[in-house]
């Protein structure tokens, strides 16, 4: 199940998708005598092409899942911690992926969401000092997980080995979520992940039985204070939220149709 999900889901990307379109139209326009379908798919392949990379329609698209929980304010020296936030026992930073590259800091290996999570894991960690850190993901074959990449940041970053717990077996949510309850059981966690992601991980987290305070980061569509036509361009950024919008609603598809969330 989990390979034929990645299979579906990869050619219901936008690229894929509008590539596959484009491709197949042009072969019938011009080699088949279905010219009409042919030129068809081509139009349907532009317009798909030009929606997904127009900033307007990607921050539609993802604003709606960013927006479904606020983020952790900044913390103030003296102030007292939410109520939310101060019973949480864990902090569970989920995994965003990483690259095995030799030479460089385990910060530099991890992407940019991956970065942002941890980020945003060991400030909220550091304003609860008995709280642990639990870090997520696998790995290749012999090589460092990606659990263990997030945790040597975080040592990196002045937060002690004993603090922090690995999970190294979860592929995708579900089974991060699975791992993470059979660590802690039924304590608070906050979950900490990127903002578009957020709603389908607090759905899964909770469906397996744990106290979840979501804690969102890495957000592609912030709102601006006003309107500016610069926001009604085009560009590779475009694309880039709303292929993460279409992957999510996919995700959440997929999970509710197994009747997981």
């Amino acid at each position: 199940m989990f390979w034929l999900k990645k299979f579906i889901s990869f050619w219901l990307m936008p690229v894929p998708l509008c590539l596959t379109l484009l491709i197949i139209g042009t072969v019938l326009l011009c080699f088949t005598r279905r010219a009409r379908l042919g030129r068809g798919l081509l139009i349907f392949g532009i317009i798909l092409l030009t929606l997904f990379s127009n900033k307007l329609v990607s921050y539609a698209l993802l604003r709606p899942l960013e927006a479904t929980f606020p983020p952790i304010p900044e913390f103030v020296a003296d102030a007292p911690l939410s109520p939310a936030l101060a019973r949480c026992r864990y902090v569970v930073v989920l995994g965003g992926g990483h690259s095995d590259s030799p030479g460089f800091s385990a910060n530099n290996q991890l992407s940019s969401s991956a970065l942002a999570r941890i980020v945003e894991g060991i400030r909220i960690l550091r304003a609860l000092p008995e709280a642990r850190l639990i870090t997520s993901g696998p790995g290749e074959v012999g090589l460092t997980t990606h659990a263990a990449t997030l945790a040597r940041v975080a040592t990196e970053f002045g937060i002690a080995r004993g603090r922090i717990i690995l999970t190294e077996t979860g592929r995708d949510t579900e089974e991060e979520s699975q791992n993470v309850r059979a660590l802690v059981g039924d304590a608070p966690i906050a979950l900490v992940t990127t903002a578009w992601h957020l709603p389908r991980a607090t759905g899964l987290f909770r469906r397996a039985g744990m106290d979840v305070l979501p804690c969102p980061t890495d957000h592609l569509a912030r709102p601006g204070k006003k309107f500016s036509w610069g926001e009604a361009d085009w560009d590779t950024a475009s694309l880039e939220r709303s292929t993460a919008a279409v992957r999510e609603r996919l995700g959440y598809a997929w999970v509710w149709l197994r009747h997981k969330v």
